[in-house]
């Protein structure tokens, strides 16, 4: 089975992992259960649950609180990005290529919907209390999970977005690297680092993991800034252009395009430098790291 193969057997694994999730009776709130079932079933990549249940995979450990988790980071980062589409953020009217949540149901259930994704992902990981026999290692993984996604990770890099988006000339490389190391690293550092404590890494294992994934994170935000300027619409499936035309500073206006590009080389490599120094290799994590920097969507 080749790369891409692989690849999508795993996509296909997650999604039945988040039908089995959402898959519930909410009585009068089913409505909005059908709003966040739009919000996550859009044709994502599932990165981040995929890059967990792999990165477990480096240990020896048999990890069956994975897919507690792995559902409830990818719910997290569905949330994420119903606010992001939002008009009072990025207003965005298309993502992976079809409308964005608001644009389908309106600001108030979509506003809604994020927040049911979000108390949702939580209320799902922590069923995972249940079915372990070490609930010290899910006390950890929920403790990475909320301050990943929380005001110390994702919210907090989010926060500084907003605030000087405007403002151009309050943003330098401080506060970039700061944005896309909390906005997009954070929950890849999750993936990474809770994948690292179920699968059974030692401490400073998870230190080199949290490392590697902060490393991959900057190069996929840093790809991600370079296709708004050289992707299209079909490979992308939103609209290209959208941070200039929101007067966003990205990697790419600052920095020029050359930089960039060696930058994403940069990062990338030595992420996976680390991923390599583990005692046990897994040659489709290293493929798929390489496959997020050299991405056409």
């Amino acid at each position: 089975m080749n790369f891409h193969d692989e690849l999508d057997a795993r996509v296909n694994k997650v999604n039945d992992l988040l039908e089995g999730v959402l898959n519930i009776d909410t009585g009068l709130a089913e409505p909005l259960m059908d709003v966040m079932r739009y919000s996550v079933f859009s044709p994502g990549k599932r990165l981040r649950p995929i890059i967990m249940e792999e990165t477990a995979a480096l240990f020896g450990r048999d990890a069956r609180e994975l897919p507690f988790f792995m559902a409830a980071l990818e719910l997290i980062h569905s949330y994420s990005l119903v606010h992001d589409d939002m008009p009072c953020i990025d207003n965005d009217e298309f993502r992976r290529g079809r409308r964005t949540t608001h644009a389908v149901y309106g600001e108030p259930l979509a506003l809604l919907a994020g927040d049911g994704l979000l108390n949702y992902a939580y209320e799902t990981a922590s069923a995972a209390f249940n079915e372990t026999d070490d609930i010290s290692l899910v006390a950890r993984s929920m403790q990475v999970l909320s301050r990943k996604a929380g005001i110390f990770g994702m919210v907090g890099g989010q926060s500084v977005d907003v605030r000087i988006e405007k403002n151009r000339d309050e943003i330098g490389e401080r506060e970039l690297l700061y944005i896309h190391r909390k906005k997009t690293g954070a929950l890849l550092e999750a993936a990474m680092m809770i994948g690292g404590i179920l699968g059974g890494a030692t401490r400073e294992e998870i230190d080199k993991l949290k490392s590697a994934a902060s490393s991959i994170g900057l190069a996929f935000q840093i790809r991600d800034d370079i296709l708004d300027v050289e992707g299209n619409f079909e490979n992308l499936g939103k609209t290209i252009g959208s941070d200039s035309a929101n007067g966003k500073e990205t990697y790419v206006t600052l920095f020029g395009m050359e930089k960039a590009k060696e930058d994403v080389k940069k990062y990338s490599e030595s992420a996976l430098e680390t991923l390599r120094s583990f005692q046990k290799r897994n040659l489709f994590l290293e493929e798929l790291v390489e496959s997020l920097v050299t991405r056409n969507r």
